[in-house]
Order: C-alpha cells, then sequence, then structure tokens
C-alpha cells in the first residue's frame, strides 16, 4: 500500500490536487472517498474527472440525491457514487456498482462507501479528508 498526504488551502488547491490525482488513480477501479459532510469530497472529484478529461470541473456536481453521477472521458469513465441515504445492501445492489466494477475504463469514487462490507473489501483504496480549518483540508491518500 502506498499513503501519501496532502494539505489544500482552497476549494481551488482541493481541485487542482484532484487533477494532479488523477493519473495515479486512472488505473484502479474503486476508490472510497471519506470525510465529514462538507470537507471537500465533490471538490476533490471535480479535479479528479477534470484530470481524466471525463467532466470539466463545472459540470460535476454532488450526487447526494441521484446516487451516481457518470461522467464519460476518452480513457477513464468516471462515476461518483454517494452511499449517503443508502441504508441496505439491497439498495446498494439495485445500484448496480458491481457491474460497473467489470469494466476496465470505469473508475468509482464512492462516498460513504465505507458502510458496506463488500465495497471496503473490493476497494483499491481510499482517500480520506479531514476539515483543519475552515478553508484547510487534510487529504490522505491510500491505495495498492
Amino acid at each position: 500500500m502506498t499513503t501519501r498526504e496532502y494539505q489544500t488551502h482552497s476549494a481551488e488547491e482541493t481541485i487542482a490536487l484532484g487533477r494532479t490525482l488523477a493519473a495515479e488513480l486512472a488505473p484502479f477501479r474503486l476508490i472510497l472517498l471519506q470525510g465529514d459532510l462538507g470537507t471537500g469530497k465533490t471538490t476533490l472529484v471535480k479535479g479528479i474527472a477534470e484530470g481524466l478529461k471525463a467532466a470539466e470541473q463545472q459540470d460535476v456536481t454532488s450526487p447526494t440525491f441521484t446516487l451516481i453521477h457518470e461522467y464519460r472521458g476518452p480513457e477513464t469513465n468516471v462515476f461518483h457514487i454517494d452511499l449517503y441515504r443508502v441504508e441496505k445492501r439491497r439498495e446498494l445492489d439495485t445500484l448496480g456498482v458491481d457491474e460497473l466494477l467489470t469494466e476496465d475504463r470505469n473508475l468509482l469514487l464512492v462516498e460513504w462507501g465505507e458502510k458496506f462490507a463488500q465495497l471496503v473489501s473490493a476497494a483499491d483504496g481510499q482517500i480520506v479528508i479531514s476539515r483543519v480549518s475552515d478553508q484547510d483540508r487534510k487529504i490522505k491518500v491510500t491505495h495498492k
């Protein structure tokens, strides 16, 4: 496992870090995003999706209510999944996450995935975002 820690001081820096991390994350299939509400998980995804040429940052929004947003890139498709409102394994199964994992071009960035043991065991890594201050974030990236 490889672990790196970063600190950002604004949303713009968090997006820029996402762009930088994109190439490193592209070979993976499933990355869990952890952090309290409002810590910047979607902000980081904006940069990752942009770095993979799957979406412009302004087109990336939180999937809190839709559960899954899909961004198609030339080499990697980014699926931003939010499981905050999903409580039961049966609900998770209806989302088709297993099917998304079978496609090599797909990178799944899953918020609140730690709620489900099968996602934790299938994950290639995790990104944990912690609030340091109003604007500052500590971002810990761990992957195989």
